[in-house]
């Protein structure tokens, strides 16, 4: 599992898998539980590329949002960032 701290949003964590390039078991820790929850079942088996691709730059309230928070999950462990924790 890895799990990503997330910074500008409601959401207090982000924790997902990876499997052969996909997202699996994706799950927000806090925010707006009703939308998290379709979004995790939306991107559920989604290529990391493609959520990066539709995910990225989606702001919230003039600023970042919990899916470009993913976006930028998923940009930092395409480039092995430490800020990512895998458990």
């Amino acid at each position: 599992m890895i799990i990503y701290k997330p910074e500008g949003v409601c959401a207090k964590e982000i924790r997902f898998d990876i499997v052969e390039g996909r997202i699996k078991n994706l799950m927000f820790v806090g925010g707006c539980p009703g939308n998290l929850h379709a979004i995790c079942k939306l991107v559920e088996g989604m290529k990391i590329e493609d959520v990066i691709e539709k995910f990225e730059g989606n702001i919230c309230r003039n600023q970042t949002s919990c899916t470009d928070q993913l976006a930028q999950a998923l940009r930092q462990l395409m480039k092995q960032d430490s800020k990512l924790i895998n458990i």
